[in-house]
């Protein structure tokens, strides 16, 4: 995990010094990861989320499931970043933690629009045995209480993967 990680710091190191607004303004004060749609943050994950929906719109499939992976991938670094940060902090700065986590919950529900459109995807291309863990991790993330675990939870049922239907925090007699 943590040469994974030192890979993609190095990566987006990289991709920083080759970027023209990077390399030109010379400031520090140029916030270019905070740019949306072209850095490293919620938005750019929703961009590559909406570019795999028009690709599907458009019937591109091998395109919506590289910017759905994208995306994907994007989610799980930005989530793991920020719950790291969130952690060096707590304990000295409340207000750093709160925003990581903030951002963390944001990272989670991207992960999780990201996971439900490549199952969705994959129920298209007749491949419901590779859904399954991508809808599994969905209700994993997102625990039956929240409406994407809940929406992968019926995606199962309806794929035969479960049996039981989930009604809600209903207690059993």
């Amino acid at each position: 995990m943590g040469t994974r990680l030192l890979c993609s710091a190095l990566a987006l190191t990289a991709g920083l010094c080759f970027n023209p607004a990077f390399a030109q303004s010379g400031s520090s004060t140029t916030k270019v990861l905070a740019s949306s749609g072209s850095g490293f943050n919620a938005s750019s994950v929703e961009a590559l989320i909406q570019r795999g929906d028009a690709a599907v719109a458009a019937g591109n499939l091998a395109q919506a499931k590289k910017d759905y992976d994208n995306a994907r991938t994007a989610s799980k670094q930005l989530l793991a970043f920020y719950r790291d940060l969130s952690g060096s902090f707590r304990g000295l700065d409340a207000r750093i933690p709160r925003e990581m986590d903030t951002k963390g919950r944001e990272a989670l529900a991207l992960l999780a629009q990201s996971n439900l459109r490549l199952a969705a995807l994959f129920r298209r291309q007749g491949q419901p045995e590779i859904a399954v863990p991508v809808l599994v991790e969905v209700v994993r993330l997102m625990t039956p209480a929240k409406p994407e675990g809940q929406k992968a939870y019926q995606s199962l049922l309806e794929l035969g993967f479960v049996e039981t239907p989930y009604r809600g925090a209903a207690v059993p007699n």
